[in-house]
């Protein structure tokens, strides 16, 4: 299968009389040769394979020193290709069919970007004729190597890029034809069963089904039955649900359930296992406020992702499934063009009452002059201000510019564009708010998305006074809005989700509830739906604001209550915190924040006897740059005593789980990138022996008759925070649903930015936005 690629991404000279070293086409493609791919069909994502590809040579030949570059997208995540371990992973051959020597290397960063990833192959003695050919083994097995494993996310066309350098001038250009395969996804290991957080009784609702295979790719190799249970009568739900070959998603519409309470809905198997848990759906007499669901942070591959962007937006809607989405483009990628069709595409899929597609694009500047974020517009037809046109052919706009974070947010405000909505987020870039920052504009901080988690942006606004909101979502770069799983590559966590709490699903509604930061965050995953309620009352009247009253004129209302996102005067009075969570899985704690400082952890557990279980948790980031990940790689083994199992918290590589080595130890391989990663040790005996751990950071032993609820904290913070803890859980949590209220003493002087953090059992968080309450 081949497949025309004529956009100039991935032709960059080295030199030469054009001072830019950027060259135009100088040969026709034609003249340049052709190449295949073998085997060229559906390959299964994530699974073991042999390729060969076959380059031949065209009219040039080509040249002693001449070279190809063979480039992949930088989102893939195959193994890359290695030349000196025969019976190693995706061991590659490459050989000339007239006997000419190759030096053969691969590089990363070898090439402009998307197409990063890249197999150089130079001919060092000798030279190709036109019709001579090379030919490359990617996953050579013969010698005992598992193959080459693919790509962990589907993809319509994985394309082997070619570029070709025949005449040794180090100006590389595109073959007419690039060899391409077609990545599908594997079998369903898990169902996965979506339902609304919250509706009005007699409100109609959808279920959402579908099959995810072993990378979290929905699949449409699903053949079976279930049966949905649910906990109260529900208008319209079928005694079974089928999902059938070809289909990778079922929706099951116009539910309804007219009394008030809580819906747990499992769906089993003809014998009654549960082979699915659905979030809970809360229904409730009145609301003025319901959460729906976003991931409006994201790219597809016209930029640096993967899929077009009207398969971005469709699988948004169709398959993750989320109430909003929008396309965040790297701006120095989008071309006058592509951000028309952005325009476009937002009014094809906008569909208010069921799904919004919000116009917007990712200033993406250096650090040093303000650092990343993302724009959004309430309407299309707006005015892109890049960071700069570095891939950008056509400089005709390129003084509308705006190079510096601060310069973005004062265009805005001489051009009077008061209805933009700005978020300061951590990609490969990491906004530095302490260089720009106008929360006329910027009304939140993205705290979690698949690079991790970045819990010091929000601190670095509370030491600088700025009043933001928490959002988060998935930055994928995988075509998988609101689904966004990390695969095998640099991506460390899942990407997250926004809980948007609106009256309606209209933009209108959407850009109101931005500007209040009437939002929480979450980490995402299956899990990652839990209901959350935030919200404070006072003893005393106090002035609530949603508009900064610090940043110019606001108008507040005289109230005794505020909810998360409010800026609040309390002069005088009690602050009391009031706090309901609800989650398919147990909730492990629940942290009260005000700023910085940890006011008190909630273990709903706490007066569970402790049992055999100690866990032990890792986490945090090397610094705040590109190459922020925290090898922790080690293991655990006990002494005077045997760990009978142990699992894995937020191990999203399926294939490197924790291994149970002996009855006495176990190893893992992982990373955190300012998220958090952990194991859980159930041991023979609760208190006999001593458990050692070692790490690259921790290396330490503990009798194991010393570890209670409280953690053991191993402090290795450098740039940011690093740390292991370890501490004791019950056997066995079942609490899925907790309500509390808790006083919070405020401080005289400055803000009191009041929030929680929500821990679950299996690894997921979520974040209230802070209520700010200030005397």
């Amino acid at each position: 299968m081949q497949k025309v690629r004529t956009d100039e991404n991935g032709v960059l000279g080295g030199g030469g009389e054009n001072s830019s070293g950027v060259f135009r086409t100088t040969i026709d493609p034609a003249l340049l040769g052709h190449a295949t791919i073998t085997p060229d069909g559906d390959v299964i994502a994530g699974s073991w394979n042999t390729f060969t590809l076959t380059y031949t040579a065209g009219a040039y030949g080509i040249d002693d020193s001449g070279s190809l570059r063979i480039c992949f997208r930088f989102a893939s995540d195959q193994t890359p290709p290695q030349f000196d371990e025969p019976d190693g992973v995706n061991y590659t051959t490459i050989t000339a069919s007239n006997g000419a020597v190759l030096h053969c290397r691969f590089d990363p960063k070898g090439n402009v970007r998307p197409w990063d990833k890249t197999l150089y192959i130079k001919v060092v003695e000798g030279f190709l004729l036109p019709g001579d050919t090379i030919t490359v083994r990617l996953g050579v097995t013969e010698h005992g190597g598992p193959g080459m494993r693919m790509q962990t996310f589907c993809e319509d066309s994985y394309e082997f890029r070619i570029l070709v350098d025949p005449i040794a001038t180090f100006n590389y250009q595109p073959l007419l034809d690039h060899p391409i395969v077609r990545i599908v996804p594997g079998s369903a290991e898990r169902l996965v069963a979506t339902l609304p957080t919250r509706r009005v009784a007699g409100q109609p609702f959808s279920l959402h089904v579908k099959g995810e295979d072993r990378w979290g790719n929905p699949t449409d190799k699903c053949d079976m039955t279930v049966l949905p249970v649910a906990s109260m009568p529900v208008a319209g739900l079928p005694g079974q649900i089928c999902l059938r070959p070809g289909e990778k998603a079922i929706l099951v519409e116009g539910l309804r359930i007219h009394a008030t309470g809580v819906l747990d809905l499992t769906l089993t198997d003809k014998e009654g296992a549960v082979i699915v848990r659905a979030n809970p759906l809360e229904i409730v007499e009145t609301a003025p406020l319901l959460p729906f669901w976003a991931d409006l942070h994201g790219q597809s591959e016209e930029t640096i992702g993967t899929g077009s962007a009207h398969d971005y937006f469709a699988f948004a809607r169709d398959l993750a499934p989320v109430d909003a989405t929008s396309h965040q483009g790297n701006d120095f990628q989008i071309t006058n063009e592509f951000w028309a069709h952005l325009d476009h595409l937002t009014d094809v899929f906008e569909e208010p009452g069921r799904f919004l597609a919000v116009p917007g694009y990712e200033w993406s500047g250096n650090t040093g002059l303000g650092g990343d974020r993302n724009v959004f517009f309430p309407e299309t037809g707006r005015k892109i201000r890049r960071s700069s046109h570095a891939l950008i052919g056509d400089k005709s706009d390129i003084e509308s510019d705006e190079l510096t974070a601060a310069g973005l947010f004062k265009a805005f405000a001489e051009n009077e564009e008061w209805d933009v909505i700005c978020y300061a987020h951590c990609g490969g870039r990491y906004a530095d708010i302490a260089v720009a920052h106008d929360g006329r504009f910027e009304k939140s901080v993205e705290i979690h998305s698949s690079w991790g988690s970045f819990e010091w942006l929000l601190q670095d606004a509370f030491k600088l006074g700025h009043r933001v909101g928490i959002v988060a979502n998935s930055d994928g770069h995988k075509g998988r809005p609101g689904a966004s799983y990390p695969g095998a590559s640099m991506f460390g966590a899942i990407g997250g989700l926004t809980c948007l709490l609106m009256p309606e699903l209209t933009r209108e509604a959407l850009f109101d509830c931005l500007r209040k930061r009437r939002h929480y965050a979450t980490t995402g995953g299956v899990n990652g739906r839990p209901l959350l309620d935030v919200a404070a009352s006072f003893s005393e009247p106090a002035q609530v604001y949603t508009d900064d009253p610090a940043l110019g004129p606001a108008t507040p209302t005289t109230q005794m209550s505020a909810l998360m996102g409010d800026i609040v005067h309390l002069r005088q009075g009690r602050a009391t915190l009031s706090v309901a969570a609800r989650s398919a899985v147990p909730i492990e704690r629940i942290d009260i924040f005000n700023g910085e400082v940890l006011v008190e952890s909630i273990r709903p557990h706490a007066k569970t006897p402790l049992g055999r279980r100690i866990r032990m948790i890792w986490q945090g980031a090397e610094y705040r740059g590109r190459f922020r990940q925290v090898i922790w790689d080690g293991g655990a083994t006990v002494a005077e005593n045997e760990i009978i199992s142990a699992s894995g918290i937020n191990f999203f590589n399926p294939d490197r789980p924790p291994v149970h080595e002996t009855a006495n130890s176990v190893a893992w391989s992982a990373l955190t990138t300012g998220n958090f990663g952990g194991v859980d040790l159930w041991l023979k005996e609760p208190d006999a022996g001593q458990v050692s751990i070692v790490t690259p950071l921790v290396a330490e032993t503990l009798e194991i008759a010393d570890i209670g609820s409280e953690e053991i904290v191993f402090d290795r913070a450098a740039a940011l925070p690093r740390d292991l803890r370890i501490f004791r859980l019950p056997d066995q949590l079942d609490t899925c649903d907790i309500s509390l209220e808790r006083e919070i003493r405020l401080n005289e002087r400055g803000d009191n930015p009041i929030f929680i953090r929500v821990t679950l059992e299996d690894g997921t968080r979520s974040w209230s936005s802070p209520i700010y309450v200030f005397r």
